[in-house]
């Protein structure tokens, strides 16, 4: 194991003590020592309760003959530093959180990794350092914030933003807009539609690094306790058999996840952070590539902010595997972390509520909900979330505006 390297021999006594002075004991220095990277804190409304999370984690991995070791990554809330020079730190923080994992896990030669995280860049930076690192690991992502309702529609924190512009109209008064504060961001998770958040924790699954229904499983919800629990386990069982991320990560994972982009209309920073999760494991993603799988690929749920569902609304409809089952010509049937291919886990997929989930033979649109543009205002190209435009925005006569600032 590579713990050894902290634990075996005449020189590492200074080492093992150091372990005995956590609480180690001498049977579990014959254990896999598994590494948590928990982003817990206090400020991201979906990391609040990661520490729930992060004991389950621990929990599978004490019950699967595993010792875990947790320890912190910091999270940076994109909604709260929206909009001020806060977010000049959003997408730097994505490169400190796998050089940060990185770190910790090759000082402390941990055998297996356990990532846990909920958020915009947290766990693009999470995936990075698992490719990365190339150990045994599993993601758990922490799942969507759950939605309520003002005046009888379905709201989420893209209505608190938009209530801000409809009082300065003057479409809304001091209730409403009080409303609107009180209850789009009701509780912990990840925001509730299909923005980045989400659109990772569905691609991270889709990629086969979070166990079924990882990413749609809701934040609050008992079985994604269980679903942590499992992780923790399956980590062990990795190590045992030491198959790691590159084992089964390669560019057909990514044309899938892409593709899983695609069908649901994700968020267009997918595509920048992709591209970089792809980097760590020697794959180069081209927006071309983008294009073209966007091009071949119907939309086919309408998820908010292009509807009134939420992700909660998905996870009923069968979440990843009913997706897949659905779409299954789209996909290669690639090996997951859980020890099945995408296939096998769609054969699985259970639908529990409303489907929303529409066929591909009859999609929503003819090609993927995010779309890629050149012309020369974008010689390069440039990335359009085509699910949330309306027909009447389609096309423009007049002088073009182009924003160089959040300011």
């Amino acid at each position: 194991m590579r713990s050894d390297e902290v634990k075996r021999g005449i020189d590492r006594v200074a080492h093992r003590a150091l372990l005995k002075a956590l609480g180690v004991t001498d049977d579990e220095m014959d254990k896999p020592f598994i590494g948590v990277a928990n982003a817990y804190n206090t400020i991201v409304p979906g990391h609040m309760t990661l520490d729930k999370l992060t004991q389950a984690v621990k929990e599978g991995v004490y019950a699967a003959g595993g010792v875990p070791f947790e320890f912190g990554i910091i999270g940076i809330c994109d909604g709260i530093a929206m909009g001020h020079e806060g977010m000049c730190y959003s997408l730097p923080s994505r490169e400190i959180v796998a050089d940060s994992i990185e770190a910790m896990v090759e000082a402390h030669r941990f055998d297996g990794l356990v990532v846990v995280a909920s958020c915009d860049k947290i766990i693009p930076g999470m995936l990075m350092a698992m490719l990365r690192l190339n150990i045994p690991a599993v993601a758990v992502t922490g799942g969507p914030m759950i939605y309520e309702r003002v005046s009888g529609e379905k709201v989420s924190i893209k209505d608190a933003f938009e209530a801000a512009g409809m009082y300065k109209s003057g479409k809304l008064d001091d209730a409403g807009l009080k409303l609107y504060e009180d209850f789009c961001a009701p509780s912990c998770g990840s925001c509730q539609g299909l923005y980045t958040a989400n659109s990772m924790q569905l691609l991270t699954e889709t990629l086969g690094l979070s166990l079924p229904y990882c990413s749609t499983s809701p934040c609050p919800s008992s079985r994604k306790l269980r679903i942590a629990k499992q992780s923790g386990k399956r980590v062990v069982e990795l190590v045992k058999q030491d198959f790691k991320p590159l084992d089964f990560i390669n560019e057909r994972s990514f044309e899938n996840a892409i593709t899983m982009d695609m069908l649901v209309g994700g968020s267009t920073n997918t595509v920048l952070h992709l591209p970089a999760i792809a980097r760590e494991a020697g794959i180069k993603l081209s927006l071309d590539l983008f294009d073209e799988i966007s091009r071949r690929t119907p939309h086919i749920v309408s998820i908010d902010p292009a509807s009134k569902e939420m992700i909660v609304d998905l996870d009923e409809s069968g979440g990843v595997p009913m997706l897949i089952k659905k779409a299954k010509k789209y996909f290669h049937d690639e090996m997951t972390v859980s020890g099945k291919t995408l296939y096998e886990i769609a054969e699985m997929a259970v639908l529990r509520g409303k489907d929303i989930i529409a066929s591909p033979d009859n999609p929503l649109h003819k090609e993927g909900g995010i779309a890629i543009l050149k012309g020369n205002l974008a010689e390069k190209g440039a990335v359009i979330k085509a699910a949330a435009v309306s027909e009447d925005m389609m096309r423009f006569e007049g002088t073009a505006k182009v924003y160089d600032s959040e300011k």
